[in-house]
């Protein structure tokens, strides 16, 4: 029995669902890349909650409907809101 009634990913064949979890890997691979080289901090934290949300269609995809859960509440949520707490406590240098 589906969760709540619902068939995930009903009527596409196993290569469309493989080039769908493709094409998320790069986006996790990029946006990944992107945060490590961005020179500001609240940028950086606000591409890692982009990370966090293409991982929860990630996982989505996979039906891993637990996982998707919680890295939306905790990845995407809480961990941005405590990041971006903890860049307005601070000072800025300029270079």
């Amino acid at each position: 029995m589906p969760l709540l009634g619902v068939r995930l990913n009903r009527g596409l064949n196993r290569g469309k669902l493989k080039m769908i979890n493709d094409v998320f890997l790069i986006m996790l691979i990029v946006t990944a890349l992107l945060a490590i080289e961005m020179k500001d901090l609240l940028n950086s934290v606000i591409i890692l909650a982009a990370f966090s949300l293409v991982l929860t269609f990630l996982f989505f995809n996979l039906h891993a409907l637990d996982l998707a859960m919680a890295e939306a509440a905790i990845g995407a949520g809480v961990s941005t809101v405590l990041f971006v707490v903890a860049i307005s406590k601070t000072r800025r240098r300029e270079n």
